[in-house]
């Protein structure tokens, strides 16, 4: 066996960041007609089913429509798993006819589904196809454009087929939470969860939407936290989909506080890891650490906990403002965030404007806002013409957009924000900041560096 064939055989050539898959893809790359990519080609109709998965995967990556041929050879292949690799790529890089074509012809179910899913809004025409799952994606992207008054017998089109349509759909339940999401449905969406959730061919349906639901919507875990609890512990066996939707719930601080009495004995608090605080600043090892930093610094780490040791024990000096300047107006980001309550102290309520239009732009931001909601929490009562900003934040129906690896971990970052949120508006409303000058304090220097 040479190379590539070792290379797709062993795994290698799969294997992110190994040698072999970086050399494939040079070479395909350098020559996608050459010889690497028709051995390629080739190895997809291997005799080995593992190679010729390999070889429809990197093929999927790196051949794309040269590749459909071969996968459309494979879409009876006597393997599943190659079956369906080859319908993704004939579904992403195939030509509609030919992807009608094969899903008139191929039998296999989970081919068939996949295709279908393919096609965008043109599957809509497939609302009377033989197969559940394939009617299933037609009557969903009819819902999406369909009328209000349509709505219901859509709904009971769907609920007709779900049960039969999850065996060959992967997350049917997510796909028509999300049709929801599209028609702002939200109360209907936790309407048919409930209908899902209560019968047994259909709950693995139901949590999924269920999930989907808390997902999206930020009141979707109060609302569905109590179903989703009743029924897990009804079931006599594990079922993923309702533990990983109870799950999702449960990062909803709303929804552990409105159901806490449900809670009992489901939630175990896990140790907290001992963390060492840094020793406390004085004005003295403040101004040392400043004055090894340069007066154009735009970053500095506890750069809060200086500035605050500075203007505790007196004014700044001439150096230290700009110092403080630069690293409020410069650049967004936390130091910005913690020293723009900071410059409000140094230079009293004139630059208030200035610094609330720094910050506000930022309180969404999933990476920095909650930097900037713990800036204003400092300003108190001063930061009051932010306050719009702020509740405009907490009253957010949805989620608010974020990008993490996972959806739990974006619904944990919008769930930190929202807690964030809240706690500012209640320091705003009871007004403990500070921020005006301290007696004696110089004038704000403008640097330009």
């Amino acid at each position: 066996m040479t190379w590539p064939d070792e290379a797709v055989a062993d795994g290698s050539a799969t294997t992110p960041g190994h040698p072999s898959r970086s050399a494939l893809f040079t070479a395909v790359r350098a020559d996608p007609a050459g010889p690497v990519a028709t051995r390629l080609l080739q190895l997809a109709h291997a005799d080995a089913p593992h190679v010729r998965r390999a070889a429809l995967d990197l093929l999927h990556g790196l051949a794309g429509t040269r590749a459909v041929d071969a996968a459309l050879a494979r879409l009876d292949d006597p393997d599943a798993e190659v079956r369906h690799r080859a319908a993704r790529l004939v579904g992403q890089y195939g030509r509609p006819d030919q992807v009608r074509a094969a899903l008139a012809a191929v039998p296999d179910p989970v081919v068939r589904t996949l295709l279908a899913a393919s096609l965008g809004p043109a599957v809509a025409r497939l609302g009377d196809d033989r197969l559940a799952s394939v009617r299933f994606l037609a009557r969903l992207h009819l819902l999406r454009t369909a009328p209000p008054a349509r709505w219901r017998a859509l709904d009971a089109a769907l609920m007709a087929d779900a049960e039969e349509a999850a065996l060959h759909l992967e997350g049917a339940g997510r796909l028509w939470g999300r049709a929801l999401h599209q028609l702002a449905r939200e109360q209907h969406a936790y309407d048919i969860t409930a209908r899902l959730l209560a019968t047994p061919g259909t709950r693995g349906v139901g949590a999924e939407l269920a999930r989907e639901a808390c997902h999206i919507w930020r009141a979707a875990p109060v609302a569905l936290l109590p179903l989703l609890l009743r029924h897990q512990s009804q079931e006599t066996e594990i079922t993923p989909g309702l533990d990983k939707a109870v799950t999702t719930a449960l990062l909803s601080e709303a929804a552990r506080r409105t159901h806490r009495s449900l809670l009992t004995g489901v939630l175990s608090v896990p140790p907290t890891a001992a963390v060492t605080a840094p020793a406390p600043l004085t004005a003295a090892s403040a101004a040392l650490l400043l004055s090894a930093r340069p007066v154009g610094i735009v970053r500095l780490r506890r750069a809060g906990e200086i500035f605050g040791a500075l203007l505790d024990s007196g004014p700044l000096s001439f150096r230290q403002a700009a110092q403080l300047y630069n690293l409020t107006f410069h650049r967004p980001g936390r130091a910005q965030a913690e020293c723009a309550p900071l410059w409000l102290r140094h230079a009293g309520p004139a630059a208030l404007s200035r610094l609330l239009a720094l910050m506000t732009p930022h309180l969404a931001d999933y990476a920095i806002g909650t930097y900037y909601l713990a800036g204003l929490a400092r300003m108190g009562r001063a930061a009051r013409p932010a306050l719009p900003a702020v509740t405009a934040l907490i009253d957010r129906r949805t989620r608010i957009p974020v990008n993490d690896s996972t959806r739990d971990g974006e619904t944990r970052l919008d769930e930190r924000l929202l807690a964030a949120a809240l706690t500012t508006r209640r320091a705003i409303l009871v007004g403990t900041g500070r921020t005006g000058p301290r007696t004696g304090a110089v004038a704000a220097p403008v640097v330009r560096l």
